[in-house]
């Protein structure tokens, strides 16, 4: 009886919980579910493009400059991420975390691109920031230079994600912004970590790189002295370290917090931290040693952030060896940092770890192509305006017979063609024609335009060279070290104008800088160093 039961169990079958078993190989299965993720997340999340922006930054920075924010008053952060999720549908509290980051308030940038009012906290305190619907902001003066040529052509316009409107692939930065904007980004299977550099040293070094084609990398030492950060700090200087990072865009340099030592109140003030920590976690560090017994030549700590900036005060005990309590802090990392460097860039849509010359060079070729663009936009602008002229010019000859031509004409229709048959133009110079106000037919008006005709045929075309780019390059060296305010602003706001002056033309070198730029950007420099990763393209997938 038993065992007849024991087979009608057997053969019972649990009906809506059976399924098919697939044998399948794990590599096919990560092909398949996992590499399109992984792929999404290094080329359209956490890498950076040679422009030195993440396609989040780029989508709210371009959202911005849309909204009319780099001139007039600022606007709420609140309507900002609201109108920013037309290009990025990640959602409001992340859109809000990345215009945190790049505002003036939040100080994590040396030359931040938004200003901003409000509490936004600080890089270097752990305090949370205020509520969008709380804060305003406003492009900075010099986000006009991230934007430069955008309206002009100067990089590739491409669908949102809805394909309701347009962003650009990329900014046409006119500085090399990857290497002034520290970055920091973990995809699948890879990081990126950039640090900051000062603005005016790596505009020196591009135009020695520009100029001079045996610029290494000792030179390089010489004109860019180390990473700066905009918390601050010390470098300690290890030339061998750094030329390893110039070299291969991978090391790590060591920060030390700054302080002063008042014998009077026998205390130690700590005003610069390194800018992987913030001043929390090194209150909450130096109180565990004190309970651990491991100091006991402090007797208080205190957090003493205020609007004036940062100051973590250190009450000590008498007779206290300040040197060597600082020694022992440095020594057990909480005041003393280590930054590293992994410089993965995004260079054709391959990522690739790149030293600084190696990033100066793409960017150069990147630079020239938008400039080249730019010249080529204006150029069919000039000529499309110049070609109207040469039809108004032949009416104005003799206005007399337009106008019988037009009074004669019975339809409306028939009047650009007679216009043509007349005068012998084209449908473009005669609905121009057409189109202009009876009131303009006087002396001064047809004065004007043939003045303007001859202007514009007068305008010579620069050539294509790296002088011209070096001379755009030098405009930025007169920018101080410091953060960039208003009134220092005021010496480069005329950097868009003269840039136009060294416009790129069509010459000979267009087609040799041209290839140069083709070569570049799908990553097959011999100098370049590819990460070996497995990818998924339009034609299967492949390894680099």
């Amino acid at each position: 009886m038993a065992r007849k039961k024991k087979s009608e169990q057997k053969e019972r079958k649990v009906f809506g919980l059976s399924a098919e078993i697939v044998e399948q190989q794990i590599t096919e299965t990560l092909e398949k579910n996992y590499m399109p993720y992984a792929m999404s997340v290094i080329i359209s999340r956490a890498i950076p493009e040679i422009d030195g922006f993440k396609p989040a930054h780029r989508k709210l920075l371009y959202t911005m400059y849309r909204m009319g924010l780099l001139t007039g008053q600022k606007t709420k952060c609140a309507k900002v991420v609201g109108q920013t999720m037309m290009l990025n549908p990640h959602g409001d509290a992340s859109i809000y975390e990345t215009l945190v980051r790049l505002t003036t308030g939040r100080e994590t940038l040396l030359h931040p691109f938004i200003e901003s009012k409000g509490t936004f906290g600080k890089q270097y305190s752990d305090d949370a920031f205020a509520a969008s619907r709380y804060t305003e902001c406003k492009l900075a003066k010099i986000s006009e230079e991230i934007f430069d040529g955008i309206d002009r052509d100067a990089v590739d316009m491409v669908p949102n994600y809805d394909n309701t409107t347009t962003e650009p692939a990329i900014l046409p930065t006119s500085f090399p912004n990857i290497l002034v904007s520290p970055n920091n980004g973990i995809a699948v299977g890879m990081t990126s970590t950039i640090c900051s550099f000062n603005l005016r040293e790596i505009c020196e070094a591009t135009i020695r790189f520009i100029k001079d084609p045996s610029f290494d990398v000792e030179e390089l030492l010489e004109v860019v002295k180390g990473p700066d950060f905009s918390t601050g700090g010390l470098l300690i200087y290890n030339r061998d370290k750094l030329r390893d990072i110039y070299t291969n865009g991978r090391g790590s340099v060591s920060i030390r917090s700054r302080y002063e030592y008042d014998p009077k109140a026998n205390r130690i003030e700590i005003t610069e931290i390194p800018y992987t920590t913030t001043a929390g976690k090194i209150k909450d560090a130096i109180v565990d040693l004190v309970k651990n017994g491991k100091i006991k030549e402090i007797n208080d700590i205190r957090d003493e952030i205020d609007i004036n900036g940062l100051r973590i005060a250190i009450d000590l005990k008498k007779n206290t060896d300040v040197e060597k309590l600082i020694a022992r802090l440095n020594k057990a990392h909480i005041l003393e940092c280590d930054f590293s460097c992994n410089f993965n860039v995004l260079v054709g849509g391959v990522p690739q770890t790149l030293g600084i010359l190696d990033i100066l060079d793409e960017w150069v070729a990147f630079r020239v192509e938008c400039l080249r663009r730019n010249f080529i936009y204006d150029l069919s602008k000039k000529s499309d305006k110049l070609h109207l002229l040469y039809g108004l010019r032949e009416i104005l000859l003799d206005i007399d017979k337009a106008i019988r031509i037009i009074r004669e004409t019975e339809n409306e229709k028939d009047v650009i063609p007679n216009l043509m048959a007349g005068f012998a133009i084209d449908q473009t110079q005669a609905e121009y024609v057409a189109e202009i106000k009876l009131r303009n037919l006087n002396r001064e008006y047809i004065i004007n335009r043939i003045d303007e005709i001859e202007e514009l045929e007068k305008v010579p075309a620069p050539a294509v060279t790296m002088e011209n780019l070096a001379r755009i390059i030098e405009l930025w060296t007169k920018i101080p070290a410091s953060k960039i305010k208003a009134q220092e602003y005021q010496q480069i706001k005329g950097l868009s104008d003269r840039l136009k002056q060294h416009i790129v033309g069509q010459d000979e070198a267009v087609d040799a800088v041209a290839k140069a730029i083709r070569r570049n950007r799908v990553g097959i420099s011999p100098k370049k160093r590819p990460v070996s990763f497995i990818f998924v393209g339009p034609t299967g997938v492949g390894k680099t």
